[in-house]
């Protein structure tokens, strides 16, 4: 049974490269709700995950010439997934860093009385969030936020693999968010 499936996935795939796009939809219709769920569980997003998916696919499509049939397609599109996603979690997290910047920047020229948030009261916020890191995940999250070092040389100077490294961020960014949301009747 296993051994048919991974033919008729080898056919659709061979069929993919020639541009056949039934093959494309046939393993689109396939695969669309593991990559759907795979991306739920990385993005925390309805919108996201779909979104993901159809990103997923678009490159399938887009790249079908290059597929490799001998590869699993299934380790491939999830790789592409995960990628994505990985990419979407960084850009919002590079976002929120950006609003804060702007915020921190308005609130220095702007002062209203008793109500004001003083920028030495969000750096002290900052400061808790990153304190109540497990020790290794600050680590991580310094040596990226504060030493602008890339994940590859995380990994290399830690001895761990890129993706704990991404792993790591990715927890620590939700930690962070989790204790700004708790903590937002003072932002």
């Amino acid at each position: 049974m296993l051994e048919a499936a991974n033919h008729s996935e080898k056919l659709l795939v061979s069929e993919l490269k020639k541009g056949n796009e039934k093959a494309f939809r046939q393993l689109f219709d396939l695969f669309r709700q593991d990559i759907y769920g795979y991306s739920i569980s990385l993005l925390k997003s309805k919108e996201a995950a779909e979104e993901n998916v159809q990103d997923v696919f678009l490159k399938v499509w887009l790249n079908r010439e290059s597929l490799n049939v001998d590869q699993s397609f299934k380790a491939y599109i999830f790789t592409i997934a995960r990628n994505q996603a990985f990419n979407v979690l960084n850009k919002a997290a590079n976002e929120v860093i950006l609003k804060e910047a702007v915020f921190y920047e308005s609130q220095k020229t702007h002062e209203y009385g008793d109500y004001s948030i003083r920028e030495a009261d969000c750096k002290k916020l900052r400061k808790q969030a990153i304190k109540q890191l497990p020790p290794k995940r600050r680590q991580i999250f310094k040596m990226s936020r504060k030493k602008g070092m890339s994940y590859e040389e995380i990994s290399e100077e830690l001895g761990i693999s890129i993706n704990t490294v991404r792993n790591q961020m990715s927890k620590a960014l939700e930690s962070m968010r989790g204790f700004f949301q708790l903590h937002d009747e003072i932002i």
